[in-house]
């Protein structure tokens, strides 16, 4: 659902029932239903298999702060990616904030029929436009992953990897990932 705001976006954020995922992209208000279990699940995992070897440094080479569903105030844009990851030479520490103003380098957004126009069609735009160097588009149902580099101004798909595959994924083509755990039921 969209509509056209003139309240802050902390104003029409804090407004939503906490069942309800809200973004305002180009000063509209988008929100959307919290994740079916697929996308959930799918979102979790990833979480679970890039945390340690990223974010802790166990198993892989750390220097990542990784966190799920962070709010990004990009200008006047409030986006919430259902992953998002900065190197520690951008973000040496995490601020004590409600909201990243601070452009992630890497984003992930999982994929469902509700999502999908805006996360492909709405949000990349911002996401370029804000230097984040890489996106992930992972569609639980469909089950592919689907890696986007920035190029320029715009993104250029680098690989799309399906179902059971196990890959290096660009950023954290350090260590393979087995797609197969996202799709876990």
């Amino acid at each position: 659902m969209a509509a056209k705001s003139e309240r802050s976006a902390a104003d029409v954020l804090a407004a939503l029932p906490d069942h309800v995922v809200g973004e305002i992209i180009g000063g509209v208000v988008h929100t959307s239903p919290r994740p079916a279990s697929p996308h959930a699940a799918a979102a979790s995992a990833l979480g679970e298999e890039l945390g340690p070897p990223f974010k802790r440094g166990r198993g892989g080479p750390g220097g990542w702060i990784l966190l799920d569903e962070p709010e990004l105030h990009l200008g006047a844009d409030v986006l919430v990616p259902d992953l998002a990851g900065w190197r520690r030479e951008r973000m040496p520490e995490m601020p004590h904030v409600a909201a990243f103003e601070l452009a992630p380098d890497w984003v992930c957004e999982v994929l469902s029929p509700a999502t999908q126009r805006v996360d492909r069609g709405e949000k990349l735009p911002i996401y370029a436009r804000e230097r984040v160097g890489h996106v992930w588009l992972v569609d639980p149902l469909e089950q592919y992953l689907e890696v986007l580099r920035l190029d320029g101004d715009t993104y250029r798909i680098i690989h799309t990897f399906t179902a059971d595959a196990r890959v290096h994924a660009e950023p954290f083509d350090a260590l393979e990932l087995d797609l197969a755990v996202l799709w876990a039921r």
